[in-house]
């Protein structure tokens, strides 16, 4: 066989049903043996498209997924999916090809160093130059992928993938990966404090995804609120009555004061990055990763395992706090900064024009299944999911939430949907992201995958609006031109809708999900609705203020009283 059909078997015997990318020259020889197997090929518009479906499969499955871009422009532009996969902790394999062998280092047509390219944003990278090195450099790429939870990158000439190999394909033995228990001393030693402290507060992350029982258990036990971060919003959330919501940028509730307030905090699987909003106070750290220990914040306890074993351990030898005076405050403050806050959007605005997309986003978490796949681009629809869609266990909501890259929603629903045909995929997107990879629109088209396509147009880039404001800067080049996605989508071949009154649309949604089809739902959204961080400080206050006088005195004082009238409801009250 060829060295392009043994790696093509591999990938089978790998478990890998599908490849995303676009075939073009160097990597023809693999998309001709992909044609000739049982793996899939899809074909996208845009190779980042292609990455990021990948991404949005693995983390979902937490299986292996791949992609594939041709030399040169091909696979670089796989790079930016493939960084948000890597930080996402995707188990991702990318294919890609290279010149001619003999013309590498030779400045040929298209050359780049793809091995080197890819070394930042991958566990592993490695250039296969012969033929009998090929099926080991594939093999080790999977399980550095697998085992390491990232980025793995082989980059293969199109002449060697041509070249003749023997019959025998390499065993590749699939892994699960296996629970790391703390030493018992961490755990004593954290168990000793948290026995020492009268207010204990949790924040968890991600990583106490299959430990939500145990994180409760322990709350119970401690009487202590528990925040999360955005990607520990799936896992913790949902069935939890000491939640107290999430803090950063894209919080909301008392989750920031709860950190505060407490004389001890827990960090359980997280690696938030934002240290602005964690506090100054005493703080224990539960992580499987060592070098994530304390690089966000000073750490008084560190402990090396994952959250489920350690709490195993840990609960038994915690005594369990008289007093829930702490954990009544935070809980009686989150109600009221939800009900005054967050929720305030979502009240008797039916008949305002344009539409809140804090509503849009609260009618669509109402409307949807109780098993759905939400999507969210970055920017304010990040903001909307993050606050208004409802974790229960079976729903999830992924994003570029560490990477922070836009149009991500639309290509992440394509891999959701294809892992998960029979689940419904909500992809939640601004203009500017869904705008950034348009294209992908003929991908949904071409393949008519059922993804329900959500965008709230306001013709403006809310996020960087905001961050301008608050920076004492007058928003500038902000702005959108006016487009009608929905038209757009039609003409693609795909059911639009557009909704410009909020009474409309629980009909349209209704609409969308009843149709068998891909659906494009266009929402005109309020541009002047800003999100607010659960704690405000004086620099933002000041910032703000300062910009919105520039706005005045260069002549938008309209602007200026829009954003008031549309953004007043929505500012927290004590």
């Amino acid at each position: 066989m060829k060295v392009a059909e043994q790696i093509v078997e591999q990938l089978q015997a790998a478990g890998v049903r599908r490849i995303y990318g676009i075939v073009g020259d160097s990597l023809n020889p693999i998309v001709d043996a992909v044609r000739r197997s049982d793996i899939e090929w899809v074909h996208v518009r845009h190779e980042e498209a292609a990455a990021f479906a990948a991404a949005a499969e693995a983390q979902l499955t937490g299986e292996l997924a791949v992609c594939a871009g041709s030399c040169g422009p091909g696979n670089l532009h796989l790079i930016n999916g493939l960084y948000d996969a890597h930080r996402s902790h995707a188990p991702v394999l990318a294919i890609a090809s290279h010149i001619p062998t003999a013309q590498i280092g030779m400045d040929y047509f298209q050359e780049t160093h793809p091995a080197k390219l890819f070394d930042e944003c991958s566990v592993y990278s490695e250039l296969i130059s012969t033929a009998a090195q090929s099926p080991r450099v594939v093999a080790t790429a999977m399980q550095h992928a697998v085992a390491q939870q990232g980025v793995a990158v082989i980059s293969v000439p199109g002449d060697i993938t041509d070249d003749e190999v023997g019959a025998d394909v390499p065993h590749y033995t699939p892994m699960v990966r296996g629970s790391l228990h703390p030493a018992p001393a961490s755990v004593q030693q954290l168990a000793e404090a948290i026995n020492q402290a009268s207010r204990v507060a949790i924040f968890a992350g991600a990583g106490v995804e299959g430990a939500h029982d145990e994180v409760i258990a322990l709350a119970d036990r401690l009487k202590a609120p528990i925040g999360h971060s955005l990607r520990g919003k799936d896992f913790i959330q949902y069935d939890n009555p000491f939640d107290v919501g999430m803090t950063g940028l894209l919080g909301y509730g008392a989750a920031a004061e709860g950190m505060q307030d407490a004389d001890l905090l827990l960090l359980l699987g997280t690696d938030f990055p934002y240290d602005q909003f964690l506090p100054q106070t005493r703080t224990a750290q539960v992580d499987r990763a060592a070098e994530k220990l304390g690089r966000r914040t000073d750490v008084d306890i560190a402990v090396h395992g994952d959250v489920l074993p350690t709490l195993e351990a840990l609960t038994p030898l915690v005594e369990p706090k008289r007093s829930d005076r702490f954990l009544k405050q935070m809980l009686k403050k989150h109600r009221r900064i939800v009900e005054k806050g967050t929720n305030a959007y979502t009240r008797r605005v039916e008949k305002m024009t344009p539409i809140h997309p804090e509503y849009a986003a609260a009618v669509l978490d109402d409307m949807a299944s109780q098993d759905a796949i939400f999507t969210a681009d970055t920017g304010m629809c990040n903001v909307w999911t993050a606050r208004y869609v409802t974790p229960n266990g079976r729903r999830r909501l992924i994003g570029s939430f560490l990477h922070g890259s836009m149009a991500n929603a639309l290509p992440h629903a394509i891999g959701a949907q294809f892992a998960y045909p029979e689940r419904q995929v909500i992809s939640v997107s601004g203009d500017g992201g869904l705008s950034m990879l348009l294209g992908e629109l003929l991908t949904v088209a071409t393949y008519q995958i059922p993804v329900k396509l959500v965008v709230f147009n306001n013709s403006a880039l809310g996020m960087v609006k905001l961050e301008m404001l608050v920076d004492k800067m007058p928003s500038w080049g902000t702005d959108v031109p006016t487009a009608n996605y929905s038209a757009i989508a039609e003409a693609a071949g795909i059911k639009g809708i557009r909704v410009e009154k909020a009474k409309d649309l629980k009909k349209a949604y209704q609409q969308a999900f009843d149709h068998p089809g891909p659906v494009l739902v266009e929402i005109l959204t309020d541009p002047n609705a800003l999100s607010l961080p659960p704690k405000v400080t004086l620099d933002q206050v000041y910032g703000f203020a300062t910009a919105m006088s520039r706005t005045v005195l260069s002549g938008g004082a309209g602007e200026v009283i829009a954003m008031a009238r549309s953004n007043v409801r929505n500012i927290p009250r004590s």
